[in-house]
């Protein structure tokens, strides 16, 4: 299939790109990959998005819309393997469709990240998860605990807290490092007692979560009873299979123009998660790939 544009990637920057392509004429294609919606789908409230009051799944949702009225082409499938020494550029689907695009955008978003730690992946699934919004409700009345210290556990934490019986969060650090308003929430509500200076060192149980292991500022380690856990200690970008064509940061971003979004491959433009590595908002992701789609059709009149 050929096509002006292909958006890898279908959170709020690829849709929010798609939006914008398909206004300009573009006749966008997006790859929607595993999850349509991305990561945005396990917030279970938006307070800072201007105009939108709501759930991630909501704001997805009306995006996707939008997107229907203008007829965008979504292709339910992942990408195995890409080929940017073009144009055209050739995107291979696991599927086994070809994409040949004047223009790519990549909005792959990013990956939770997990501690690594003795019993972490044995539990996976069976008492250890990473999203509060859809695991949740398997603990209602019961006592589990958040292992993080930013806006994301601090997130976690007060949605259990509605409906769980203790909420235990493991912090790192001396201090949470989430916004004033979620931190001063998190420290006053009756059901969160935050532990600082908490390493959580592994999990331990027979056939489900039973306990962890953490080790406090003396050097004590302390066993501790608990029906579930959530890991909320950060992300990583979703960038591997690009990194053979694309500059990357240390840690995996993908390095783009800071006005233009544009990679250090002519007509490769990345947005979202997969290349903000400071600023990683549902509005900044949406910006972002507003501008790539508007830095790609200029691309592509030149």
């Amino acid at each position: 299939m050929q096509c002006p544009v292909a958006i890898i990637g279908s959170g709020p920057a690829g849709l929010t790109a798609a939006l914008y392509a398909a206004r300009s004429g573009m006749s966008p294609v997006v790859v929607s990959g595993d999850m349509q919606g991305g990561q945005l789908l396990y917030t279970h409230k938006i307070e800072n998005f201007p105009a939108f009051s709501g759930s991630g799944s909501d704001l997805v949702e009306n995006i996707q819309k939008q997107l229907k009225v203008l007829d965008v082409k979504v292709i339910s499938d992942t990408v195995s393997d890409v080929d940017f020494s073009g144009p055209p550029f050739k995107i291979f689907l696991n599927g086994g469709e070809v994409l040949f695009a004047e223009s790519v955008i990549i909005a792959t978003g990013a990956s939770p990240k997990w501690l690594n730690v003795k019993g972490e992946e044995r539990f996976k699934g069976k008492g250890i998860s990473s999203c509060a919004t859809c695991d949740g409700f398997f603990y209602k009345g019961k006592k589990v605990a958040v292992i993080g210290g930013g806006n994301t556990a601090l997130y976690e934490a007060l949605f259990l807290s509605g409906f769980v019986e203790k909420v235990n969060l493991f912090v790192r650090s001396e201090h949470l490092n989430g916004e004033k308003r979620l931190k001063d929430e998190v420290l006053k509500n009756p059901k969160i007692e935050v532990l600082f200076s908490a390493n959580v060192l592994s999990f331990e149980g027979k056939e489900h979560l039973e306990s962890l292991s953490y080790q406090i500022k003396n050097g004590k380690i302390i066993r501790k009873e608990i029906d579930g856990v959530f890991v909320a200690v950060g992300t990583k970008p979703n960038s591997e299979i690009f990194r053979k064509y694309l500059s990357c940061d240390e840690q995996g971003y993908i390095i783009t123009d800071c006005t233009t979004k544009e990679t250090n491959v002519k007509g490769i433009f990345a947005s979202g998660d997969v290349q903000e590595r400071d600023y990683r908002q549902a509005v900044v992701a949406c910006a972002s790939g507003a501008v790539a789609a508007l830095s790609s059709e200029r691309y592509l009149l030149k």
